[in-house]
């Protein structure tokens, strides 16, 4: 599916249940794709513009390569909901699994990627994590993926950076020496707010498109989207606003069309 950044302002996730292999995994292939379907129809159908699809069930998170198992169970779920749903696809394999990632995007049509440490080392719970931007563009066109958009995270949650940096040099080199296509700040963990002040510093330092990440909600809306292209959210829409809780069909309807007034 050919799709383009400039289009693309909402983007829901899509948490997997554990997949096979991971400590929390309860045995049936057939409940993760069930759960995956359910929530990414109601995504589309509260008019989201995009989805992406995260192994969040599977911590502890494996840190740069989570599996060939990984790999396959993600491309089958991505598959099947290509057969679901109509807007594009995004993948994400934790942690920062960016090889795995692209090689489901290429193989399937998926539309984009995330990546968490694009360029830079970061200091994270699975230890140190280097980017690794000169290989993923190169494998980026050595399979045949060149579709693929890489969405790139600076400071990325749940991590800190190894060398001190500005916020706006760190964007500056992720878009201009890493060639990330766009750029995603987030706050200091899942479900966390972002700082509106780095949002501002990165939309000021790239034309490139910056999302915010993590930490939207209904209340939020309106100062994010003053300042960020777009936003990719989870926590906010989900069931008691419980990250690892189905999608709530009307709380992800009520946010769109929020969302929507504000963009005009």
């Amino acid at each position: 599916m050919t799709m383009h950044l400039t289009s693309i302002r909402l983007i829901g996730m899509v948490h997997l249940l554990p997949l096979p292999g991971a400590p929390g995994y309860g045995g049936s292939r057939m409940n993760i794709l069930d759960r995956a379907r359910r929530d990414a129809i109601n995504l589309q159908n509260a008019g989201f513009d995009a989805v992406l699809v995260e192994n969040y069930g599977d911590a502890p998170f494996a840190r740069t390569d989570a599996g060939k198992h990984v790999t396959a169970d993600m491309t089958a779920v991505v598959c099947a909901l290509l057969q679901e749903i109509d807007i594009p696809i995004g993948v994400q394999v934790l942690r920062n699994d960016i090889d795995a990632g692209l090689a489901i995007a290429g193989a399937t049509g998926a539309g984009f990627v995330r990546v968490n440490v694009h360029t830079g080392a970061m200091q994270t719970d699975q230890g140190v994590i280097e980017g690794r931007a000169h290989d993923t563009l190169r494998l980026r066109r050595c399979i045949d993926a060149m579709h693929v958009h890489i969405l790139a995270d600076v400071f990325v949650k749940h991590a800190v950076p190894l060398a001190p940096t500005s916020i706006r040099n760190a964007v500056r080199d992720t878009v201009e020496r890493g060639l990330a296509d766009g750029i995603i700040i987030s706050g200091s963990g899942t479900g966390e707010a972002a700082d509106l002040e780095d949002v501002r510093h990165a939309t000021e330092s790239t034309a490139a498109p910056v999302y915010v990440g993590s930490g939207v909600r209904l209340e939020t809306l309106a100062e994010t989207l003053a300042l960020a292209h777009g936003i990719i959210v989870g926590t906010a829409i989900k069931t008691g606003r419980i990250t690892a809780a189905p999608v709530d069909p009307d709380a992800s309807k009520e946010f769109v069309a929020e969302a929507r007034r504000l963009i005009g």
